[in-house]
């Protein structure tokens, strides 16, 4: 099994910024995707940005150049830095990593509220 611990939501004004962290641990192979994904109160869940072991990244158009994906191979984690953030942007934000030999993994999210 793979755990996920999430860290770094919170209360953040218009136009402020956060840094989400996601580490995976447990019986681990090798990851091949890590990512973040959000879900707004009464909408579906929505990627915001994967990263594969290779290094290539997707974002979501909503959030192209003010978020910022990384990853930590070696540690098995993955970041998500927030920039100039919008009360658009608040939503349960969730860490997910595809395993090698093992299957898809979710975090349990983390309340990320943008409001003045």
């Amino acid at each position: 099994q793979v755990q996920l611990v999430e860290s770094g939501g919170g209360l953040v004004q218009p136009g402020g910024s956060l840094r989400l962290s996601c580490a995976a641990s447990g019986s681990i192979f090798s990851i091949k995707t890590m990512g973040w994904y959000r879900q707004a109160p009464g909408k579906e869940r929505e990627l915001v940005a994967t990263i594969t072991s290779g290094g290539n990244i997707k974002y979501a158009d909503s959030v192209k150049g003010r978020f910022t994906i990384s990853r930590e191979n070696a540690q098995n984690t993955v970041h998500l830095q927030m920039n100039s953030l919008k009360p658009e942007d608040t939503a349960v934000y969730y860490c997910n990593v595809e395993v090698t030999r093992s299957g898809n993994y979710w975090g349990k999210g983390t309340l990320v509220t943008v409001s003045s």
